[in-house]
């Protein structure tokens, strides 16, 4: 059955009040459980969001032979030591952009990989082609028949220097799992910096593989090195890790939150993240005007003063690769500038279609006028008007429901199942803050 949201804004009232949690790391967690394919034991992760590609993630891991449990709300168990197929789902493969993080610990681990070319959501071309060279690199070899992949390194996968000409997570984190389990040192270079970079790396650490310079250009992993069951306790990052390894906060849905409250709070807390992973956002915010507190853990917006939309002014956002302004929180952040005053200009530098959502905006009463299919110009602030959109995929969908709680009237927001890969149970918590939301069935939406 599909799902809807339905939401009765507040006519660009702020007076949302309370508090927040941020879940789990969508981008995180889906990496992690691609690692364990390399152990011969389970492996258990804390703070897992229970969202719809997790979903799928393990769905994909038990048809390769995997086992799991949970063991826990939030904690899950994993056994991958049983995995008896390298052959990825097709159906389940073209879903989710993120099966392809599977490739890499297949083809080290089995010598071959069969998979279809990854899904995902509709933001533009987001082709595979730095895996394919950077598993040529490594000694594979590549053929394409019926419309799938096919990959053999029968000989076992060999250390190489990799570049990539654009840094890439999820092709950083692919080929870094890849090189785990080739023999000799493999170095990436111009590779990602993200924070969940850094996670799948710590990770992997902790499990015996020996890897240094993430979150940094320049990557090294020592290859070759036999896994072993995590013992000791240490501290990562503000983190306790031992046998449990907790997944990161998710900034994206920390920043969509701080969003929201720069547009309808009068005084929210978002806790349970990390601040430091959002300094783009949060100066962004503060140039416009808007108050932003920050703790060890947590994020606040007051507005008790109750600023105007007039007195917050415009500013000029560029998405970039981390540390820049994420390209998951555009859409979002589109939102907040059709409230503020002044022109704003969006540049989009990641993927060509990602601005596609704007033309559902101008039909709430936005003032966007799209440049190219990487540039819009923002005129606010405007009144919005509730109606009924699509949701294209997780990001605009979220941006979409933002822009509803704005408006004046009902709107209503289809395809929930978008929202759903990457916001737990939205609906819920928005609730609780005094958003008036609710998630409706519906045969056609």
């Amino acid at each position: 059955m599909k799902q809807k949201f339905v939401i009765e804004g507040l006519a660009g009232k702020k007076v949302l009040n309370g508090e927040i949690k941020v879940n789990g790391a969508k981008n995180a967690i889906l990496p992690l459980l691609a690692a364990t394919i390399f152990l011969d034991k389970p492996a258990e992760f804390s703070n897992v969001p229970k969202i719809e590609d997790v979903a799928r993630m393990l769905e994909l891991l038990k048809m390769l032979g995997s086992e799991f449990e949970w063991t826990g709300e939030r904690t899950l168990k994993i056994d991958a030591s049983k995995l008896s197929s390298q052959v990825l789902d097709n159906d389940n493969a073209k879903r989710m952009r993120a099966s392809i993080l599977l490739t890499g610990p297949l083809l080290a681990r089995f010598g071959k990989v069969s998979f279809p070319h990854p899904g995902g959501c509709v933001i533009g071309e987001r082709p595979i082609d730095l895996f394919i060279e950077g598993f040529k690199k490594m000694g594979a070899s590549v053929s394409e028949k019926n419309e799938l992949f096919e990959i053999s390194a029968v000989n076992g996968l060999i250390g190489t220097e990799f570049f990539f000409p654009v840094p890439s997570v999820t092709g950083t984190e692919t080929l870094m799992l890849a090189a785990v389990g080739a023999k000799g040192k493999t170095i990436l270079k111009n590779a990602a910096l993200e924070p969940e970079v850094v996670c799948l790396a710590e990770f992997l650490n902790s499990r015996g593989a020996r890897i240094s310079g993430f979150g940094t250009p320049e990557i090294i992993i020592e290859g070759g090195r036999l896994f072993k069951e995590s013992t000791s306790s240490r501290l990562i990052d503000g983190r306790t890790v031992d046998k449990v390894f907790p997944v990161i906060p998710d900034r994206i849905e920390a920043g969509s939150f701080l969003i929201l409250g720069a547009l309808a709070a009068d005084n929210l807390k978002i806790t349970d993240c990390q601040p430091a992973h959002l300094d783009s956002l949060i100066e962004a915010l503060r140039f416009s005007g808007v108050t932003v507190e920050v703790g060890s853990n947590w994020l606040a917006i007051k507005n008790n003063e109750k600023v105007a939309n007039e007195t917050l002014r415009a500013v000029n956002i560029k998405t970039r690769e981390y540390p820049g302004f994420p390209t998951d929180l555009q859409a979002p952040m589109t939102v907040f500038l059709t409230q503020v005053f002044g022109e704003s200009s969006i540049h989009e530098t990641i993927f060509e279609g990602r601005l596609n959502y704007v033309v559902d905006l101008e039909k709430m009463g936005a003032n966007i006028k799209m440049w190219d299919a990487h540039r819009v110009l923002v005129k606010g602030p405007t009144s919005l008007k509730g109606k009924e959109l699509d949701g294209p995929d997780i990001r605009a969908g979220l941006a979409y429901i933002l822009a509803a709680i704005v408006a004046e009237g009902e709107s209503t927001i289809n395809n929930a199942y978008f929202i759903d890969r990457g916001y737990e149970r939205i609906e819920e918590r928005l609730k609780k803050i005094g958003v008036k939301i609710k998630r409706v069935d519906c045969e056609v939406c």
